[in-house]
């Protein structure tokens, strides 16, 4: 370990490891501080082990479905416990890939606690070591958010922290929390046959969605037999040694559900805690470090990116951030960070992709809204891949046409989104995207049909 660089980076999740690399590129003297393993929780515990779940769950939603597509199976069985170590093996290549990445681009790994001491000065636990920085990027992402009235005892109530390596599956279980992770986690246990309830206290599944993307998803959870409680608080659990008793509120009224466990899925709070923020002089509010538009704190030289800012505990969110901070740093004059028109997606099935305005907060805002919708159901491709569930649904401007919005639920439409973002970014409207050939058959004609729609020309539907 040397004693003096251009740039330390104090955790190597996706932001930091991405923070570490371009710096690494554009020729700074950069090491990285990881107490855990590379690739942070992203890697380890969270995007990754889940997507490799819920392609494990996919496959077996088409074996539940096989005489549909006129297969036969005898005493068919899913192994939950190989799913598991199938996602643990590609947590592994995609460790390794992030270690070779950082010898590439001759970022120094320290192992160890990273804490500041000074604005320019970082400690090492435990072996002691206080090493010099012209700046530092605090990169220490976030946790599972607890609630007192759920104290997670890792055995009978969990976070997504012990669910990602859960093998043994009770037969049933309540999940606290309707959002990306709950639901997530929901499908994935819903197919290997366990009993689900989602329990959340909002009005609706995924919140923070549009209204008509919620009630498509509520009503696909339902016909694969999941309980679904929203508007409902947990009022207290009880747990036993074979079970919980799970005491829900709802409309004014008590039920008790009985399950074999609990799945605490309520978000996520930064990590911010004994990291030397004060002595720094780094300024820290409710819901996490303080930041501007580059991603600069308080304390001179000091950054922040990724959970740990509380603006979107998003991976894409946290490493592009990493290089709005990094080339800030060299002067390269980034483009400060957009949060409303940053990408959302959710891997459950049908799978959630959106970005910008939702139609409700368009109208609170006081643009003249028009909509574009196409429904799966009316694309060939959807209709070949036996997945008609869902739908593109565009937010415009009606008076020019420019996408406010787009929010979509269906198969593989996170591989969609993009096509959006672009737009966006491109400032083009409906006009443009009505326009664009897509191929067919394909999923993107969805796209180029909602366009056509807010435009009243709508051909397939």
């Amino acid at each position: 370990m040397e004693s003096n660089y251009d740039l330390v980076v104090i955790g190597s999740g996706p932001g930091g490891y991405v923070a570490a690399i371009r710096a690494g590129q554009l020729g700074l003297k950069a090491a990285i501080i990881e107490r855990e393993a590379l690739g942070g929780t992203c890697l380890n515990w969270g995007c990754i082990p889940t997507k490799a779940l819920l392609k494990n769950a996919e496959i077996v939603s088409y074996v539940r479905r096989s005489d549909e597509f006129g297969l036969k199976f005898d005493g068919f069985h899913a192994d939950y416990e190989v799913a598991m170590s199938r996602s643990r093996r590609v947590v592994d290549r995609n460790t390794r890939g992030v270690r070779f990445l950082l010898r590439k681009n001759n970022v120094e790994h320290i192992e160890g606690t990273g804490r500041l001491v000074a604005p320019n000065r970082v400690s090492v636990e435990p072996q002691g070591a206080v090493i010099e920085a012209k700046n530092v990027i605090i990169a220490t992402g976030s946790r599972p958010r607890s609630i007192p009235s759920l104290p997670v005892d890792g055995n009978r109530i969990i976070s997504s922290r012990e669910s990602i390596i859960l093998t043994d599956l009770p037969s049933s279980m309540v999940i606290i929390g309707g959002g990306a992770i709950g639901v997530e986690f929901a499908y994935i246990y819903a197919m290997y046959g366990v009993d689900v309830t989602i329990v959340e206290l909002l009005p609706r599944l995924v919140p923070n969605e549009d209204e008509d993307i919620s009630a498509q998803l509520e009503r696909s959870f339902k016909s694969l037999g999941m309980n679904i409680l929203t508007g409902a608080g947990v009022t207290g659990v009880q747990t036993r040694p074979d079970g919980v008793t799970v005491s829900v509120e709802q409309d004014g009224e008590t039920q008790s559900i009985e399950t074999g466990m609990v799945l605490v899925a309520v978000g996520v709070q930064p990590n911010v805690e004994d990291m030397g923020l004060d002595a720094a002089g780094v300024a820290v509010d409710r819901t996490g470090i303080v930041v501007d538009e580059f991603l600069a704190t308080s304390a001179p030289g000091v950054y922040a990116i990724g959970d740990v800012t509380g603006k979107m505990p998003l991976a894409h969110v946290a490493s592009a951030q990493a290089v709005t901070a990094v080339e800030h740093i060299m002067g390269m004059e980034p483009q400060p960070m957009d949060y409303v028109n940053m990408p959302r997606t959710t891997y459950c099935n049908p799978q959630i992709a959106s970005f910008g305005l939702t139609e409700a907060q368009a109208r609170e805002q006081g643009y003249d809204v028009g909509v574009g919708v196409f429904n799966a159901l009316a694309n060939g491709k959807a209709l070949a891949m036996g997945e008609t569930e869902g739908m593109v649904k565009l937010v415009v401007d009606s008076r020019y046409g420019e996408l406010l919005g787009g929010h979509m639920i269906g198969p593989e439409v996170t591989e969609l989104l993009g096509e959006l973002s672009m737009t966006r970014m491109l400032e083009g409207t409906t006009l443009e995207l009505g326009w664009t050939v897509h191929p067919h058959p394909s999923l993107s004609e969805m796209l180029k049909e909602a366009a056509l729609s807010a435009q009243g020309r709508a051909v397939h539907m």
